[in-house]
């Protein structure tokens, strides 16, 4: 599968139009310095208040925005756009920023929402559309929140949930390659490779009880984005039995006790999202390595793609990271 069928689309996109404007419940990221800052999330944030929280709104328009564009006659297309056009606006882009610069504001979304901003943002630059242009001063933003972290981020994080430094090093690789933004993809690689360049023999000890990403994975999928000349040598000494199937824990998807959980049903996106580097690293593996990668990606996807939608708890999230493993088929 390499890209959702008219269908599939259509049943993301019903579930992403009706989060991205659901403002209960809501988890707020969200540091107060005084009673003044005591609001719900549509006031602190106009255009992302919904999907349960900041960064979920975020890449719930990147599914929409992403449907849009590979099926631009998708019945949910008109309302797509209109949400766009509703969202996107210079007041609430300004908004947006104007939140960014308060001083507790300083750790707001690191780094899982900023990557995620400028994956939105790659995205609207491929549409004929104002969209991009509009929101061109958050993404700068968080570009420049990157410029001013990685310089003094000395250690990765490499937790399999937001925090996790090599995903969002990985998303932000994407945007460069949408602007051509050379001096931010140096730094990015820089990063990758002082962060996990002498990375070897790698045990996997996951999943622990509310991931949704594989640090092991995540990690490869970075540096195959960001170190690519010398991927091949350092992913063969980073995972060097995977012909074997070692670390096995890395091809069983994981057993998810209950979907209204929502820290339980993270456990869906890990599937999805080891699906995604399975994918993704095949392509630059030995043939006997691709092979076990790309038949351990198929079993992850099905596993975990018949819960996309059902419980919110999911829901709110996990057609962004179904879409990002059917797009790396």
């Amino acid at each position: 599968m390499s890209s959702p069928s008219a269908e599939t689309a259509s049943r993301f996109a019903q579930a992403a139009l009706g989060h991205v404007v659901r403002e209960y419940p809501n988890k707020l990221d969200h540091v107060m310095a005084g009673e003044a800052a005591a609001q719900g999330p549509r006031a602190l944030h106009p255009i992302f208040y919904g999907s349960f929280d900041w960064h979920s709104c975020v890449h719930g328009y990147w599914t929409l925005a992403t449907l849009l564009r590979l099926h631009p006659d998708l019945p949910e297309a008109p309302a797509i756009r209109a949400q766009f056009d509703d969202a996107f606006t210079a007041d609430k882009v300004a908004a947006e920023v104007a939140y960014l610069a308060h001083p507790e504001s300083r750790g707001f979304e690191r780094p899982y929402g900023w990557a995620w901003l400028l994956k939105l943002q790659a995205e609207l630059l491929a549409h004929d559309a104002p969209w991009a242009a509009t929101m061109q001063p958050l993404a700068d933003a968080f570009v420049a929140r990157f410029q001013a972290f990685l310089p003094i981020a000395d250690y990765p994080i490499r937790a399999g949930t937001h925090f996790n430094t090599a995903f969002a090093l990985a998303l932000a690789a994407d945007y460069t390659d949408a602007t051509g933004d050379a001096d931010f993809r140096a730094l990015l690689a820089a990063k990758a490779a002082a962060w996990y360049g002498q990375d070897q023999a790698c045990q996997a000890w996951e999943p622990s009880g509310d991931d949704f990403l594989s640090p092991a994975l995540v990690e490869a999928l970075a540096m195959r984005r960001l170190q690519p000349e010398s991927f091949a040598t350092w992913f063969a000494a980073f995972l060097p039995d995977l012909a074997e199937r070692r670390p096995a824990t890395l091809f069983s998807p994981p057993k998810v006790s209950d979907r209204t959980d929502g820290k339980i049903a993270h456990l869906d996106g890990l599937s999805l999202s080891r699906a995604w580097c399975w994918r993704a690293v095949a392509k630059d593996a030995p043939p006997e390595v691709a092979a076990v990668a790309l038949e351990a990606a198929d079993l992850h996807l099905a596993t975990a793609l018949p819960h996309v939608t059902g419980d919110y708890m999911g829901e709110h999230w996990l057609a962004s990271f179904a879409l990002l493993a059917m797009l790396e088929g």
